[in-house]
């Protein structure tokens, strides 16, 4: 059983910058798979970024490759979303997800069995 809190969301104008932290209970964090996924109001619950157990693959959905970067911290059990160059239809919830050990990295939200309860982020024009 794995535990997410999200944290880091809120307000930033067009361009600007935000890190989002995952924060993880259990001792096997190291070993699940991460992801960040969004959600628009009205819209279905879109890939953003994923990255192996071990940090060493990571995955962007198009729209975000170049601004966005995924990295861990597996003694911190901890994994983070630098965000930069912001555009306001990214404004969603961002959650974060677990996919268990095995199932490796994914980027559809079926892989994961364990998720966040989201943060806002609001990027204002």
């Amino acid at each position: 059983q794995v535990q997410l809190v999200e944290s880091g969301g809120g307000l930033v104008q067009a361009g600007g910058s935000l890190k989002l932290s995952c924060a993880a209970s259990g001792r096997t964090f190291s070993s699940y798979a991460m992801g960040w996924f969004r959600q628009a109001p009205g819209k279905e619950r879109e890939f953003v970024a994923a990255i192996s157990w071990s940090g060493g693959s990571t995955y962007y959905a198009d729209s975000v490759k170049g601004r966005f970067t995924i990295s861990r911290d597996n003694a911190k059990n901890t994994v983070y979303l630098q965000m930069n160059s912001l555009k306001p239809e990214e404004t969603a919830v961002y959650y974060c997800a677990a996919a268990p050990p095995g199932r490796g990295v994914s980027t559809t939200t079926y892989e994961y069995d364990y998720w966040g309860q989201g943060t806002q982020v609001t990027v204002s024009s």
